[in-house]
């Protein structure tokens, strides 16, 4: 039975995650496998790879054959490296203690590498946030310069508006003044006349009154008098004749 080292999808759509198995060359890609072996995640950056090294290097040493993918990750977490040196001792061209240094300082120059490739990833990342930030800093800059010239130029626009304010106000203040003090002069000048022929009238009425009505009453009393007085001496000179007309 031909073993074959390959991939096996997994994940989402648009997020494949991705098992390094054995299987069997005739089943389906995503049907049985014979053992998992690790994982292969390329959503990351740089790309997550977990694999079991030794049980990656039995099944080589059994048979097993890689697929194209599945060979890159194996050769570049040292499966295949190892492989090879596992090769040279069956051959009798080295021996295990010495395929165990030559592993140990290829993993360790493999991590330095690692770390080298990961510190230039932050730095190009920082580089990145400091260009946004400078930017971000550039055009809040120009906003804020763009405010400051249209408040200048709101004042600027503004003052001539207040003046022309100002002297409508004093024009209309003054125009109110002048319209109260003409008013008071009119008035004025109409009372006066008015008054002194109020006073006028009516002092010349009550003369004019007064004299008919003390003539009146001044004629009365002695019109009475003589027509009360009349009758009273007619009675006398009757009784004196009546005493006279007696005596004799």
């Amino acid at each position: 039975m031909p073993v074959r080292i390959r991939l096996q999808r997994h994940g989402k759509k648009g997020k494949p995650f991705y098992w390094i198995v054995a299987a069997d060359s005739r089943a389906k890609r995503d049907g049985r496998y014979l053992e998992k072996l690790g994982t292969y995640n390329p959503n990351t950056h740089p790309v997550t790879v977990t694999l079991d090294i030794d049980k990656s290097v039995q099944w080589l040493q059994n048979g097993a054959q890689p697929s194209d993918t599945a060979r890159n990750l194996l050769s570049d977490e040292g499966v295949m490296l190892k492989n090879h040196l596992l090769n040279g001792v069956r051959k009798g061209a080295l021996t295990e203690e010495q395929v165990a240094e030559k592993f140990e300082a290829w993993v360790k120059e493999k991590e330095g590498k690692k770390e080298t490739l990961l510190n230039n990833l932050k730095q190009q990342q920082n580089k990145a946030k400091a260009a946004i930030l400078a930017a971000e800093q550039e055009v809040s800059a120009k906003r804020k310069a763009a405010a400051e010239e249209a408040l200048a130029e709101e004042t600027t626009e503004e003052a001539p508006v207040e003046a022309a304010a100002e002297e409508a106000l004093a024009e209309e203040t003054t125009e109110e003044a002048a319209a109260e003090e003409t008013p008071a002069a009119e008035e004025t000048t109409e009372e006066a006349p008015v008054e002194a022929a109020v006073e006028e009238a009516p002092a010349a009425e009550e003369t004019t009154e007064e004299a008919p009505v003390e003539a009146a009453a001044e004629e009365t009393p002695a019109a009475e008098e003589t027509a009360e007085e009349t009758p009273v001496e007619a009675a006398a000179e009757e009784t004196t004749e009546e005493a006279e007309g007696e005596e004799s």
